[in-house]
């Protein structure tokens, strides 16, 4: 088998997830199979042979190639959703999920019709950012330089797309805050407890915990998947931890003196914890806000 061989081989394994990144993207089957398609021949353009993560760089190019797609679908003026388009796309994403049941399957496990009508109204780089990160677990670090925006900056995207897409109105913001702090402040208690199976409960079974560069400098894994290896990590630890907002979204902080050192962001979908970021990063940390929350009995 030759080296092509190989890579075509590899490809067919990850069509499905491509396709899953590429719809939720789009919106659209057949631009989906379009970017899906691109991809590919951009990987036999390429010299791959150095790259050590096939699948993940597989994951951001077509991340990219959808987004081009999207700047060139609103620089045409196709992305206004008042009225009669945002009954076009609802009946096009039917059609859809009615050509192909495995996708109709995967829309009504994680994403909805009403869902994809919703992120129709963010901005592209918004919605790579929710999509890429939140839905696929891919970390900010590597969003970043899709979009040409900074970390810092690429989760302000994705916190903006969060709360349009989880809420219409401040009032659902807020509850959607406090649950997530209400998360947050369980699985602090529970990592501090050394509560094991508190923190399964929380985190959902395919759970990832990255950690950035510096992070990893200090001696964190890089990575780490699923409930039980996560839980293992955090069971009796985290003492110096503190509740904290960042970016205006629950999180924990880690401080010296004052100064943040480390934060733990999370990203929660349906009540459990589907992704931990651990950034020490000197220049991401100075950009971000950072407020300690008082904790109960305090």
């Amino acid at each position: 088998m030759t080296d092509a061989d190989q890579l075509a081989e590899f490809f067919q394994t990850q069509r499905p997830h491509l396709k899953a990144v590429a719809y939720r993207m789009l919106g659209s089957l057949a631009e989906a199979d379009d970017a899906v398609q691109e991809a590919y021949l951009r990987l036999n353009r390429s010299d791959v042979a150095q790259v050590e993560n096939l699948a993940g760089w597989l994951t951001t190019v077509t991340g990219r190639v959808c987004l081009d797609a999207l700047r060139a679908r609103r620089a045409h003026g196709e992305e206004d959703l008042e009225g009669p388009a945002g009954v076009e796309a609802v009946e096009t994403t039917e059609r859809d999920a009615h050509a192909d049941p495995e996708l109709a399957a995967e829309l009504s496990d994680s994403v909805g019709l009403a869902l994809l009508v919703v992120m129709d109204t963010l901005t592209p780089a918004e919605r790579l950012a929710f999509v890429l990160h939140d839905m696929f677990a891919v970390p900010f670090e590597e969003v970043a330089p899709i979009v040409g925006k900074s970390t810092a900056a690429v989760r302000q995207l994705a916190s903006r797309a969060r709360r349009r897409v989880r809420g219409q109105g401040e009032e659902e913001s807020e509850t959607d805050r406090g649950r997530q702090r209400e998360v947050v402040s369980a699985f602090l208690a529970a990592s501090r407890g050394g509560d094991f199976a508190g923190l399964l409960k929380l985190l959902d079974p395919d759970v990832v915990l990255r950690a950035d560069p510096t992070a990893a400098g200090f001696g964190a894994a890089v990575e780490v998947r699923g409930a039980g290896g996560v839980a293992e990590q955090f069971s009796g630890r985290a003492q110096a931890a503190q509740l904290a907002l960042l970016d205006g979204s629950a999180g924990l902080v880690w401080a010296v003196a004052g100064e943040p050192k480390v934060v733990f962001d999370f990203t929660i979908v349906g009540g459990r914890i589907t992704g931990i970021e651990m950034l020490a990063n000197v220049g991401l940390l100075g950009e971000m806000a950072v407020e300690v929350l008082a904790e109960a009995g305090e």
